[in-house]
């Protein structure tokens, strides 16, 4: 007879292990494990569910298997071996046995052949530290400063409708600082005339505009006060769970660090660099919006993707006593590139340097023609144009 086929790693076969016997020399089951007499009824093709009672019936229903058919437990399950292809390189001496004739030109194909690249890991961006970039341009201050001359008025939307101007002052110090974390949580994607508006609702609102108020107060009232404002379903269910977190860790206060701010559902890097300055007229980062990042791309003292890429590339040249207005400074300084073009087209024509303001804000997408077409000033910008 065929020898026996051991069974995971143990010497008994199938075929040996079926039918023990017991003390009286017949047949049992019930001394073997639920495992053994699993393996019994694969090897017969039966079926192998049910509790131990269940399979011992089963075996002794079953006709006896000879020792000349019994499989091991591989054989039992039949599995499909894995094809492995290899491949190898026939030497010169295989081919003049074989009769292999190699042309010339297939010579020089196998010379230009390159063995196979290694893998290379996915390259990390190297961190940026805070000024350890150079300048990106020369001439980069005269622009700032030009531009710091346009925004001295202060008359862009973001001078009256922003953070720093909406928040009640006389209120306290923790509302008030409650009050900048609220405004600035309201301002993504949202006008800065839409911020104010729905921050006067806020404040005139039941108790006013306090983290003890947004706490007991119903989710629903909430969301139909920032009804005006993007995505405002989101923002109410923020604002809510930012009061009750500020209530049961900060004792009503807001957190005192730009990180743990970050910690707040709703509240990313440019808001919380922003409530910091504000709150506590301390600067760890740079608040970069999405006007700022696609502006200083425009400029090319940033090459990002991103507002935060913008904000890490920004802070790595950009000397740090600038830091704390640079956000307000170009925040609303794109304000007036797209919503007041007369007004700004009018602040160019009397500023210390009329062409190299109109310069500026072409890089930005300013027409300049086209505006003092609208208000007027042809001549008058036509004479500057003519100085380049």
């Amino acid at each position: 007879s065929k020898s026996s086929i051991p069974v995971c790693g143990s010497p008994r076969s199938v075929s040996q292990a079926a039918k023990p016997q017991d003390a009286s020399g017949d047949s049992s089951w019930s001394d073997m494990t639920v495992m053994e007499l699993k393996k019994e009824l694969m090897a017969r093709s039966l079926p192998v569910s049910g509790l131990k009672a269940s399979l011992i019936e089963r075996l002794e229903n079953a006709p006896a298997t000879p020792a000349s058919a019994a499989v091991g437990i591989e054989d039992a399950v039949p599995t499909t071996p894995r094809k492995r292809t290899l491949r190898r390189v026939v030497t010169p001496e295989e081919e003049a046995t074989l009769g292999i004739v190699v042309t010339p030109e297939e010579e020089a194909k196998k010379a230009k052949r390159k063995p196979p690249a290694a893998t290379k890991s996915p390259r990390k961006r190297p961190k940026i530290e805070p000024g350890s970039l150079p300048p990106p341009e020369e001439g980069w201050e005269d622009i700032y400063n030009l531009v710091e001359e346009l925004r001295k008025d202060r008359t862009a939307p973001v001078d009256h409708d922003g953070a720093e101007q909406l928040p009640e002052k006389n209120k306290g110090e923790k509302v008030y600082r409650f009050q900048v974390l609220v405004a600035l949580m309201l301002s993504s994607q949202t006008k800065d005339a839409v911020v104010g508006m729905t921050m006067r609702k806020l404040q005139q609102a039941g108790a006013g505009l306090t983290v003890e108020n947004i706490h007991s107060m119903d989710p629903q009232t909430l969301n139909k006060l920032l009804h005006s404002v993007g995505f405002h379903n989101n923002k109410t269910v923020f604002i809510k769970a930012a009061a009750e977190t500020l209530i049961e860790k900060y004792q009503g206060d807001i957190p005192p660090t730009a990180d743990e701010m970050m910690e707040l559902k709703g509240v990313g890097p440019k808001m919380a660099y922003i409530v910091e300055q504000i709150a506590f007229g301390r600067q760890t980062g740079i608040g970069v919006d999405v006007h700022m990042h696609k502006n200083f791309n425009k400029l090319n003292w940033v090459n990002s993707k991103t507002p935060e890429q913008t904000r890490v590339q920004l802070e790595g040249w950009l000397p740090r006593e600038k830091w704390s207005d640079v956000n307000v400074l170009w925040v609303g300084f794109g304000q007036e590139v797209q919503q007041q073009k007369g007004k700004l087209l009018r602040k160019i024509m009397t500023c210390s340097n009329p062409l190299g303001a109109m310069k500026l804000v072409k890089r930005l997408g300013f027409d300049v023609k086209k505006e003092a077409k609208k208000i007027g000033m042809e001549e008058e910008v036509a004479s500057i144009m003519k100085q380049n």
